[in-house]
């Protein structure tokens, strides 16, 4: 499974008003860190499809709905559950930490 796209046009209905849990790449071609952490992205769309929705928004063409969010650095992760960020990762970062919020977002019932 790949990563979906979302655009300020879609953010509403695919991140904000999902079922699921969602994580948010948001990043960009020109940034170096971001071309570090598409392969883990993949990697988690896939190992966590049908449990967690995985997708990847362009700061340049979304720029609205990262700076509703308050996006300063690339890559920025947002872990969103029930339209609310509940976690958020700035920087390439190893996959485990990606995990770990991943699992606590899916186990804990109270977020």
């Amino acid at each position: 499974m790949t990563p979906a796209t979302f655009t300020d046009a879609t953010f509403e209905t695919e991140v904000i008003s999902s079922d699921s849990p969602v994580l948010v790449d948001v990043g960009a071609n020109w940034c170096g860190p971001c071309r570090l952490i598409a392969p883990i992205i993949k990697e988690l769309a896939a190992e966590y499809a049908g449990r967690l929705k995985v997708g990847k928004m362009d700061f340049d063409t979304s720029h609205s709905s990262a700076v509703r969010y308050g996006i300063q650095s690339l890559p920025t992760l947002l872990f969103f559950k029930d339209g609310n960020v509940v976690d958020r990762v700035v920087g390439a970062v190893p996959k485990q930490r990606l995990v770990d919020s991943i699992e606590e977002i899916l186990t804990d019932v109270r977020r």
